[in-house]
């Protein structure tokens, strides 16, 4: 393992400072492409508005969400005619937390029928199909509204509008050489669109279409500036979604976020969020994106992977504490059910890994991996840690579930930098027709479907194209962190400041890097983690290495990150490991 500082503009964080910055977040977030103290302020005022100056906007806002104006006016007609909306979820965070502030902000707006459907992971498959636009028919739905899903389901629109449907597309992903012919789309990504923020998550477009709806509704005379619904309580599931689909955290997203975990730790969240922060152990009074990340969006991402995501979207749409529990203590089984299933299925997949080893070979330039007995709402996560373990791009298979496809896998792939996943599997599709039935994704995530017997054809082919694009610098093992933390700010308040910024995809938490000296160590919880005596700048520290058992040199180079550590009453800075300097992978 390499650790690299990351390049740390001074005049950046020079004029960061000057603006009142603190000295050391100051030159964290010029590391991050912050150049002025103004990108910091959270004000909903600054947020990219959904109408640029062809509609109306400031000129200075650039352009506006391409479809926004047209699919306030589609909605607002038809709430005015009482017609039946009808959202088509996805089976992720993104989907249930786009879902309920659809649901949520409609009926806020004054619609009278609004309905939602969430396709089954095993069994429908991914986004708006053909069948699932017939269910939505037979619920006597006059409008169809998807959410974080749409773009690129060309024959599900079309099977819709073919049904007597009035369509509506709201999504974030990279759209197909063919666009769906829906009445309207609304897609930050789609071709002629100026709007800045690209990297919306699906919760994100869906809010700004209430946006604009509700400005419409506010020029038809529904009501004023004054008495207009507050649609500011929606950002805590907006700030959640958002998180846990780890889109690049860009100055729109992160203000989104800042104002959601705002309203969380005063208190203000629906009563969901309340009961998920609950059953996680998570303080609300001290919610981070980190708890969004790790802790908020993994519960409700399990009833997508392992059961229904009807259960997530019911829980973000109770106003009765009593059931959220309910709810939220079943998403927690789930999520500990998933946790089970991804751990066998980790030892089995690094198993497989490892037997690609022949005597002194090299680790193949990329991996693919499938064994029966996997499940194939899991296999994303499993080939993410594939991924971050050997710095390969990973695809993992398993057996699809859904009726008549017993012939079928079902893979999910995570990349590196610098190999774009989605274009991989492109050029796999083309060298070796027939290899794949359907694939679909973007650089870093992409699926694909492929023949039980053609596996051994992929793989192959998956190597060669990771071998023609990948060097030796693009797999080595790097780091990158903030450097030396500088001793006086070793400190809890200084970690508690840090804790409650806004970070995550794009926008990396504080990793910092010293040489220590090691006081102590001793394997604890059940011998998985390292334990640490440190000594940083003359102190001791207190530090843990998770899910580490490798014994350190006497003075290591360590990549950490802060934390703080509650103990009868008393508030010490412990240090989070992430790595050490020339640490082979384990």
């Amino acid at each position: 393992m390499q650790l690299r500082a990351r390049d740390v503009p001074p005049r950046a964080a020079w004029a960061l400072e000057q603006a009142g910055v603190h000295p050391l977040l100051a030159r964290l977030l010029a590391a991050r492409g912050v150049r002025r103290a103004a990108e910091l302020d959270p004000a909903l005022s600054r947020l990219l508005p959904p109408v640029g100056p062809e509609s109306g906007g400031s000129p200075e806002s650039g352009g506006g969400l391409k479809g926004a104006p047209e699919a306030a006016r589609l909605l607002a007609d038809a709430m005015a005619a009482r017609k039946r909306i009808c959202f088509v979820a996805d089976y992720d965070c993104d989907g249930a937390t786009a879902c309920a502030v659809g649901v949520r902000g409609l009926r806020m707006l004054g619609a009278a029928h609004v309905d939602y459907l969430v396709p089954d992971r095993v069994c429908d498959g991914y986004g708006l199909t053909p069948p699932i636009a017939r269910r939505v028919a037979e619920r006597g739905a006059d409008v169809l509204l998807t959410v974080d899903n749409g773009i690129a389901s060309v024959e599900g629109v079309q099977a819709a509008r073919e049904l007597g449907l009035q369509v509506l597309v709201t999504d974030h992903h990279l759209p197909g050489p063919a666009l769906p012919a829906a009445h309207v789309i609304v897609n930050p990504n789609q071709p002629g669109c100026g709007f800045a923020s690209k990297s919306m998550a699906g919760v994100g477009v869906m809010f700004y279409v209430l946006l604009a709806l509700r400005a419409e509704l506010r020029a038809r005379g529904a009501f004023t500036a004054a008495s207009q619904p507050r649609l500011d309580a929606l950002l805590p599931l907006i700030a959640l979604g958002t998180v846990a689909d780890v889109v690049r955290l860009d100055e729109n997203n992160r203000r989104l976020v800042a104002q959601g975990l705002r309203r969380i730790r005063a208190g203000h969240m629906q009563p969901g969020l309340a009961a998920l922060f609950e059953a996680s152990g998570r303080p609300w009074a001290k919610a981070s994106a980190a708890d969004f990340g790790f802790a908020l969006g993994p519960r409700i991402n399990a009833a997508g992977r392992l059961a229904d995501m009807t259960i997530g979207i019911e829980l973000l749409l109770t106003d009765d504490a009593a059931r959220a529990r309910e709810l939220a203590a079943r998403l927690d089984a789930i999520n500990r059910e998933r946790r089970e299933i991804e751990n066998g299925m980790r030892e089995q997949a690094l198993l497989h890994v490892e037997n690609l080893f022949d005597g002194e070979a090299a680790l193949p330039v990329a991996l693919s991996v499938h064994d029966d007995s996997f499940h194939e709402g899991v296999v994303g996560i499993v080939a993410s840690r594939l991924k971050d373990k050997w710095r390969r791009p990973a695809f993992v298979f398993a057996a699809s579930g859904a009726p008549g496809k017993e012939g079928e896998l079902k893979g999910s792939g995570r990349s590196i930098p610098g190999f774009h996943l989605r274009d991989a599997l492109d050029l796999v599709a083309k060298r070796s027709p027939g290899t794949l039935l359907k694939f679909g994704g973007h650089a870093m995530a992409a699926g694909c479907t492929i023949a039980r017997d053609q596996f051994d054809a992929f793989r192959r082919a998956f190597e060669q194209v990771a071998a023609e694009e990948l060097d030796a610098d693009a797999l080595s093992c790097c780091m990158e962190t903030d450097g030396p933390l500088p001793a006086q700010y070793r400190c809890p308040d200084v970690a508690e400041a840090l804790q409650a910024e806004v970070w995550g995809q794009g926008f990396p938490a504080p990793l910092f890097c010293d040489e220590v000296q090691v006081i102590s160590q001793r394997l604890v919880g059940g011998e998985k983690h390292l334990s640490l005596k440190l000594r940083h700048a003359g102190e001791a520290v207190d530090a843990i290495w998770f899910n580490h058992t490798g014994p350190l040199p006497e003075r290591p180079r360590l990549a950490y990150r802060l934390d703080v550590d509650e103990w009868q009453g008393q508030r010490r800075v412990r240090f989070i490991v992430e790595a050490a300097e020339g640490e082979s992978l384990e």
